[in-house]
C-alpha cells in the first residue's frame, strides 16, 4: 500500500472510501506496476516493435522527470543496466542507493545550472554509447525544466522566457513550442546524433498523451518551427 497511514487516517467510513479511490489512483500511476507490463528480463515491446536484451552488449538508462527516480527503480529491478543517469525536482530524495546512477536534483518550474548540468551531462552520455548498446529513456512530467540547454541564450534569458510563458497563460503545447527552439535538447536533438539504439518509456501527464510535449519532447520529433515560436 501507499498510503501508509491508511488505517490512521481511515477513521469513518466516507475517509475510507476516499482513501481507497486515492490508493488505487496511486497504483495506477505507479511506475512499477506500468513498466512491468512493457518489460520483461528479455525483452521491451513498446507500440508493436520489440527490443530483444540480449542483442544488446550494455544495457543504459536515462530518466528526467518527476517520476524519474521511480521509474529507474522499476526498471532496474527487471533488466541488468549497466549504469545510468537520474534528473529529479529539487527537494526529491532519490530512494535509489546503487553508485552506478548519477543523481541530479534540478529546479522546477524554472530551470537552474543544475538543469544545464545535468543537460550536459545526458548529451555526453548517450553520444559516448555504441551501435550495440541500447539506452532506456525513461521519461515524465516536469522535465522541461529539470533539462536545460539554452541555445544561443542565456540561462537568465531562459528563466525570464518561462516567468513570461507561466504569466502569460499560454498551454502547455504553446509553452514547449516556444521552449523547442530556445533549447540544444529538446524538441528530439537529445536523440538526434547518437549512434546507439534507444527506446522511450513514457509516464505522460499531459491530456491526449501528445508525446510531443511531455518534456519538451526531449527524444520525440518536433513538427513545429520557428516562425510557430514567433507567432506565439
Amino acid at each position: 500500500m501507499i498510503i501508509q497511514n491508511f488505517e490512521e487516517l481511515a477513521i469513518t467510513d466516507k475517509k475510507k472510501d476516499c482513501l481507497r479511490i486515492l490508493e488505487a489512483g496511486l497504483q495506477a500511476a505507479n511506475p512499477e506496476n506500468i513498466i512491468s507490463k512493457y518489460v520483461t528480463p528479455d525483452e521491451i515491446r513498446v507500440n508493436n516493435k520489440v527490443f530483444r536484451i540480449d542483442e544488446y552488449s550494455n544495457i543504459y538508462s536515462v530518466a528526467f522527470g518527476k517520476a524519474g527516480d521511480s521509474m529507474t527503480r522499476a526498471l532496474n529491478s527487471i533488466l541488468p543496466v549497466k549504469s545510468g543517469i537520474i534528473v529529479i525536482p529539487k527537494g526529491s530524495k532519490s530512494i535509489i542507493k546503487s553508485k552506478k546512477f548519477q543523481i541530479f536534483n534540478s529546479r522546477h518550474p524554472n530551470p537552474d545550472k543544475t538543469s544545464v548540468k545535468a543537460a550536459k551531462e545526458i548529451m555526453k552520455f548517450v553520444q559516448n554509447k555504441r551501435s550495440d548498446e541500447l539506452v532506456i529513456f525513461l521519461v515524465s512530467g516536469g522535465a522541461s525544466s529539470l533539462l536545460a540547454l539554452p541555445n544561443e541564450i542565456t540561462l537568465d534569458d531562459k528563466i525570464h522566457v518561462t516567468n513570461v510563458l507561466l504569466k502569460s497563460g499560454a498551454t502547455i503545447q504553446e509553452f514547449n513550442c516556444i521552449r523547442k527552439h530556445l533549447s540544444k535538447i529538446k524538441g528530439g536533438k537529445l536523440v538526434e546524433n547518437m549512434k546507439c539504439q534507444g527506446v522511450s518509456l513514457v509516464m505522460s501527464d499531459v491530456e491526449g498523451d501528445d508525446l510531443s510535449s511531455i518534456a519538451s519532447g526531449t527524444t520525440y520529433m518536433d513538427d513545429t518551427t520557428y516562425a510557430d515560436a514567433l507567432a506565439i
